[in-house]
């Protein structure tokens, strides 16, 4: 099955790829890696917002880590330029979360990213990973994630 039929299966439609919030680029081609730059928490209403541990619980944090992903599987079809068939794994998530100092969940947060990549990208959506805390995140978004991910020419 592609990656579109999964997509499709679990009802995502992908949106354009987002543009630059500042003065960087939305991915960098380096070989065959794609380093995707930060993908803020934001969802058909808007940005999600909040801080774990006060005003979001972990399932809503995981709904916005796996908006973030949607976001980087996005820039992933534009690097790609639009054939997400050259796609070849998911190499690594650098997920931050907004959180109080004593929310100690965030790599449940971030299983929301982790869990949505597997369903879409099957065994090559497996990955290496980080989780961490942050005081605060651009514009107040709950969760923050990079990517790397693996091409074919």
């Amino acid at each position: 099955m592609s990656i579109e039929e999964r997509l499709a299966e679990l009802g995502v439609t992908l949106p354009d790829a987002p543009a630059p919030a500042a003065n960087y680029v939305p991915f960098v081609q380096v070989g065959d890696l794609v380093h995707v730059s930060g993908q803020i928490s934001k969802g058909d209403a808007g940005l999600i917002t909040g801080k774990l541990g006060a005003d979001l619980d972990v399932a809503a944090g995981a709904e916005a880590a796996r908006a973030c992903a949607v976001a980087l599987l996005a820039q992933a079809r534009a690097a790609c330029g639009g054939d997400l068939g050259r796609l070849v794994r998911l190499v690594k998530l650098v997920g931050f979360v907004n959180s109080t100092p004593d929310f100690v969940d965030q790599p449940k947060v971030i299983n929301g990213a982790s869990d949505f990549m597997v369903a879409v990208l099957g065994d090559a959506g497996r990955h290496a990973r980080s989780a961490v805390s942050a005081a605060s995140l651009p514009f107040g978004v709950a969760v923050e994630i990079e990517a790397i991910f693996q091409v074919r020419g």
